[in-house]
């Protein structure tokens, strides 16, 4: 490593600016996007809005005032920005996100109206007169002032409990707000008067996530399609339909509904004529991907991408011409932004290729586009006609003083006989005639994937620079490979991801600079899963085995128990039965059924705020270790959720990671 370079180390990832999605103005001269920056010391975040010539240059400074000014949208005609904030204006302080304005040119933000119950998500109107937002609200109470007084009467309660009938009632670190509902208002710019659209109608948007890809704004402003669940009780497996809503008269008529189908992210064409959305057949296979689909004035719909093996990803964008879709995409580990010609229908072109593509949005004839990968975080360019034109130099400087490892791709032969990818981050001064060790990161979902993209909390340079050589298995079970590579582990979960992992380490042990008594799997989620379920597996119990240490961050112990989960109806489709119909089925894939064998020592770290996967599934793993005398050491947050997102904890995270690997590498 040269001396002049320093360790890319936990403090310098905290140091780097995070740029978020960007939004283009009308003419397609300038993106607007928050910057968030972090303080260690401090232990706190601030977001700014940030101006960015499509042409390059320096960056413009927009807002200074705000803590965590985000979203960020141009008005279609280009006189403002519209941004969500909870700042203090006028004397009065904001309790919950508000909408705030702010002209391109510069002045100081004002806030629009006052929504008492919070700003979640928001479009303009074509005609830049009003804003579409959503905000949780209680729908039996009509008004603002009926819904600011409930807030206060709640917010001032005695008692503490959450008290419900409902079947989805929490989700990942928060439960649904009690007894709202997210609907659609508008709020008017010149009087900030807002209106509930949805008052009466007994339609709400997505309880677990509403966000602006939950719903889409007429061309002509008199109409807003949207997704909804349309059962009576709300589940986290049910299928949505696609409704649209009259914003005059606030009518409701379902447009698209069907048995075995989900539908999702409706956009309307630029001539009114055609929504494109998300379509998945998930009645006939839970796992089934989402393909990109258009329903007509008609009320005819079809799958366009039916022979593309790759999930479409929101946001859909229309082409100027309307005879084209733009969407996200994954291949092999891959994020790109693809455009799906509607006459051909051949496979999707590529506009730009990953690397990672975060997000992208189009204005005139700019594409401006969010990406990242193993060597970069994320970075705004705009597409030329000989690809990506950087706009921004936000962290270059910083970047410029650290040392980077080399990453590469390598293809493995896997369970049942099938290619399956690794990807290698080596060490900054990597030399191949000396001996390193080797990590495992095993990606979570299963239903994701490891790739060249940057990881704000697994980075895989904050590890390598730690002097191993990190290994990522895309294992059966992945996005980004085809529905087939996907569903294959569908009711045996553990059993080809582990043959794939153990691929990798044969593929590891193979190469004469690994040291093949330094070895270690991690894991997060279902990665934590894999490396519990490795430790009853791997080496039928003696210690050390293979792997001298492992870390499971917020990992699946025990499937019964995780019933606990938010998303509680998905497991046992699967795991191929539920716990009390087939309890043999489910006990065989599950970790806590194999503990007799487990003897390799662990670090469990968990957040009390998981209800992805509830702490109890930590301690439980935890408390088995120690119980049978095995090396485990426990680190519990009681302020994070399925991730580590403050400074100061993320620091410790990765200090007590390093601490636990070395001193079992040693």
């Amino acid at each position: 490593m040269p001396r002049t370079l320093k360790p890319f180390d936990v403090d310098a990832l905290w140091a780097l600016a995070r740029i978020g999605e960007p939004s283009l103005s009308p003419d397609g001269a300038q993106a607007v996007a928050s910057v968030t920056r972090h303080d260690m010391e401090q232990n706190q975040a601030r977001s700014s809005l940030y101006l960015f010539s499509t042409l390059g240059g320096e960056p413009r400074r927009l807002t200074e005032a705000g803590d965590k000014d985000g979203q960020p949208r141009w008005s279609p005609d280009g006189r403002w920005i519209a941004f969500t904030a909870k700042r203090e204006q006028g004397g009065v302080k904001d309790e919950e996100p508000q909408l705030y304005l702010i002209a391109p040119d510069g002045g100081e933000a004002q806030r629009l109206g006052s929504v008492p119950t919070g700003v979640e998500a928001f479009r303009w109107a074509p005609d830049s007169r009003s804003i579409i937002f959503i905000s949780w609200v209680w729908p039996e109470l009509k008004g603002m002032e009926a819904q600011a007084k409930a807030l206060k009467d709640f917010k001032a309660r005695k008692e503490s409990a959450y008290v419900t009938d409902e079947a989805l009632y929490r989700h990942w670190d928060h439960h649904i707000p009690m007894g709202r509902q997210p609907q659609l208002h508008a709020i008017e710019l010149k009087t900030g008067k807002v209106r509930n659209l949805m008052q009466g109608s007994g339609v709400s948007l997505d309880w677990r996530e509403p966000g602006v890809n939950s719903f889409a704004v007429s061309p002509d402003g008199r109409r807003i399609a949207f997704a909804f669940d349309p059962a009576a009780e709300k589940r986290p497996d049910n299928c949505f339909a696609l409704a649209e809503l009259e914003i005059k008269t606030g009518a409701v008529r379902v447009l698209l509904q069907e048995a075995e189908w989900s539908f999702d992210a409706p956009a309307y064409s630029h001539g009114g004529q055609h929504l494109a959305f998300v379509a998945a057949q998930q009645g006939k296979r839970h796992t089934a991907p989402a393909q990109l689909a258009v329903l007509d004035t008609q009320g005819q719909w079809a799958v366009l991408s039916a022979d593309f093996d790759r999930e479409v990803e929101a946001p859909l964008r229309w082409r100027a011409d309307d005879l084209a879709i733009r969407f996200a995409a994954e291949d092999q580990g891959r994020r790109h932004l693809c455009e799906f010609d509607l006459q051909t229908r051949a496979e999707p072109a590529l506009l730009f290729e990953g690397g990672h593509l975060a997000a992208f949005d189009a204005q005139a004839d700019a594409v401006v586009v969010l990406h990242d990968a193993v060597q970069f975080p994320p970075r705004l360019s705009v597409l030329g006609a000989d690809g990506p034109v950087r706009i921004e130099q936000l962290n270059d400087a910083q970047l410029a003083q650290h040392a980077f490892g080399a990453h590469e791709e390598v293809w493995l032969q896997g369970a049942q006989g099938d290619a399956v990818q690794m990807w290698l981050v080596y060490p900054p001064g990597f030399d191949r005639k000396k001996k390193w060790p080797a990590m495992h990161v095993i990606h979570g979902g299963p239903h994701t994937a490891f790739g060249d993209s940057w990881h704000w909390r697994w980075n895989h340079q904050v590890f390598a620079n730690q002097g191993q050589v990190v290994a990522c298995v895309n294992y059966h079970g992945s996005s980004s490979f085809g529905f087939a590579f996907k569903d294959s582990i569908t009711h045996r979960w553990g059993e080809l991801e582990l043959q794939d992992v153990e691929a990798g380490t044969d593929w590891l042990l193979q190469q004469r600079w690994v040291d093949k008594k330094r070895i270690t799997a991690t894991g997060g989620s279902y990665g934590g899963y894999m490396v519990a379920w490795m430790n009853g597996h791997t080496g039928q119990g003696v210690a050390p085995g293979r792997y001298r240490a492992y870390v499971c961050h917020a990992g699946c112990y025990d499937w019964q128990a995780m019933f606990a989960t938010d998303g509680y109806t998905w497991f046992p489709r699967e795991l191929g039965a539920a716990y009390w119909d087939d309890p043999a089925k489910v006990a065989a894939q599950s970790p806590h059924a194999f503990a007799q064998h487990c003897q390799t020592p662990t670090l469990v770290i968990h957040g009390q705020l998981d209800y992805r996967v509830p702490d109890a599934q930590g301690l439980a793993y935890y408390n088995t270790l120690k119980a049978r005398g095995v090396p485990a050491r426990l680190v519990w947050f009681p302020d994070e959720n399925h991730w580590i997102l403050k400074p100061r904890n993320s620091k410790l995270w990765y200090q007590e990671f390093f601490a636990w690997i070395e001193r079992h590498t040693k």
